[in-house]
């Protein structure tokens, strides 16, 4: 057990292995219907990138801004150079599977451009708004990511060349950034989970 758990690869595998042995479960119990496997299995992603990516946005600001002033100067390093530049390959990939996946998902149940239109496409309803505000401010969110934190972020770390000046002036604007993303996650969430449990979009 230990040398399964010692390497992350392993582990990971691992953990998929169980998953998929849930699923059989779930096929022998007679739970299992072909038609709605593709939408759970693109919803299951949706879901495991939505942890990855939420989880490092609030990992970023919840605990390592807030803490940098306490590291020593001669530790610092370590962040930058080793700790932050994987966190943010993580992080801005789980940010584009939770976008694709969602998006693959609203279109496989039938309600993308209802979603995307705020429920003034006809036949729309409350629950199409609802999940259509969540998906907005996810797709801004991503933006964020891409095209505002990421080149940012790698002008602050030193991935890409700047003087000291433009590396404070980027760091700041990554960090206010992020803190936006953190921001929007609390609606972002409360509309995604709204619209699965007040409203029973499917």
């Amino acid at each position: 057990m230990a040398a399964l758990l010692s390497n992350l690869r392993n582990t990971v595998i691992a953990g998929f292995v169980l998953a998929i042995v849930l699923f059989f479960m779930y096929q022998g119990y007679g739970g299992y219907e072909g038609s709605t496997f593709g939408v759970f299995f693109f919803r299951w992603l949706h879901v495991i990138s939505g942890v990855m990516w939420i989880g490092l946005l609030w990992y970023f600001n919840f605990v390592q801004i807030p803490n940098m002033g306490n590291i020593p100067d001669e530790q610092k390093p370590a962040i930058g150079k080793v700790i932050a530049p994987a966190a943010l390959f993580w992080f801005r990939w789980g940010a584009m599977g939770t976008i694709v996946t969602g998006l693959i998902v609203a279109m496989m149940n039938g309600y993308l451009v209802e979603a995307l239109s705020l429920g003034l496409a006809e036949g729309s309803d409350a629950g199409h708004r609802m999940i259509g505000i969540g998906m907005w401010l996810g797709i801004i969110m991503w933006f964020n990511v891409w095209f505002v934190i990421w080149p940012n972020q790698k002008r602050a770390l030193g991935i890409v060349e700047a003087d000291a000046d433009t590396k404070a002036a980027s760091a700041r604007t990554a960090m206010l950034f992020s803190r936006t993303n953190t921001l929007l996650s609390f609606p972002m969430l409360f509309a995604m989970v709204a619209a699965q449990n007040l409203y029973k979009i499917s």
